[in-house]
């Protein structure tokens, strides 16, 4: 099975999201392909056979798909066909406060197209998360004063509707201990992102072995302590390129990781792209916004 790998452009860098509507003539089709960004369809008109990895799904007018992040996946459509396709990373919809429900979208053991059953099974979930998709289309293109705050929230509102109907325990499955018990280590982080944070200090805080320590995060969080400390510092970074006048190794030392080569080593992990670069890109697409 040949695949390639999709590069999704986003239509605004700060979003890490890309939304359009589209019409096609039968037949169409597209081949297999995978991309980093979680994709939900949404039929307007028509029909179309979605094909995963190991599964198939036929979509009808109001119908909608989730397809998961690197998930092969193609189409078919014999019919018409008007749908608005939705694709977004999901790390930067999670802020400090709601990174810990991040786990459960992490697709650690199966792959998100698993939930679509809810879609299927509740006509309250697919219609609320159509009625998100296609305000999520008009917030983005009509770009009014605040759209971004508006796309964020619709996209945690589509997670949260999964959340709370997911009747099969597939999101929900880990959720089996105190994730409170964290709330004064990740206090403790975005209080100290300008200065070196170790596991020590945090094991400390939370009163845990290191260990146990490292494991409990990993699971509570989704990620490792350190990935999470580089991915807030990072967050933080970003947030100053773009409100302050500073030179990139004033930005580095702002945010603790004064050594050049791990922080535009770091920078260009999230970003795909070095600092200097996503200065110029966001100024770049402001002025043409």
């Amino acid at each position: 099975m040949e695949a390639f790998n999709e590069k999704v452009p986003y239509d605004n860098p700060l979003l890490s999201l890309r939304v359009f509507k589209s019409q096609r003539t039968p037949p169409s089709y597209t081949d297999w392909h995978y991309h980093k960004q979680l994709e939900l369809l949404l039929v307007l008109d028509g029909e179309i056979d979605v094909y995963l990895n190991d599964s198939h799904i036929r979509l009808g007018s109001g119908d909608v798909c989730m397809i998961g992040t690197s998930e092969l996946h193609r189409d078919i459509s014999l019919t018409a066909l008007d749908y608005i396709v939705l694709q977004f990373d999901l790390e930067p919809f999670f802020d400090h406060s709601s990174i810990p429900y991040m786990r459960f979208f992490s697709e650690k053991h199966l792959p998100l197209s698993r939930i679509n059953y809810i879609y299927q099974e509740n006509l309250e979930v697919r219609e609320e998360t159509a009625a998100c998709i296609s305000r999520i289309l008009e917030e983005a293109t009509n770009k009014e004063t605040g759209y971004e705050l508006a796309v964020s929230i619709l996209i945690k509102q589509i997670l949260l509707v999964l959340l709370r109907n997911d009747t099969r325990g597939f999101l929900v499955a880990q959720d089996n201990f105190d994730k409170f018990r964290l709330k004064p280590v990740l206090d403790y982080i975005e209080d100290n992102l300008t200065e070196r944070i170790q596991v020590e200090d945090a094991c400390k805080i939370a009163n845990m072995s290191y260990y146990y320590f490292v494991k409990f995060f990993k699971k509570t969080i989704g990620l490792s302590f350190t990935e999470y400390v580089n991915y807030q510092k990072i967050k933080r970074a970003e947030r100053i390129l773009l409100t302050k006048d500073l030179s990139i190794s004033e930005v580095g030392e702002k945010i603790g990781m004064p050594n050049m080569a791990h922080f535009y080593k770091m920078f260009k992990k999230y970003n795909d792209c070095s600092p200097k670069q996503f200065q110029s890109r966001m100024f770049t697409w402001k002025r043409h916004s």
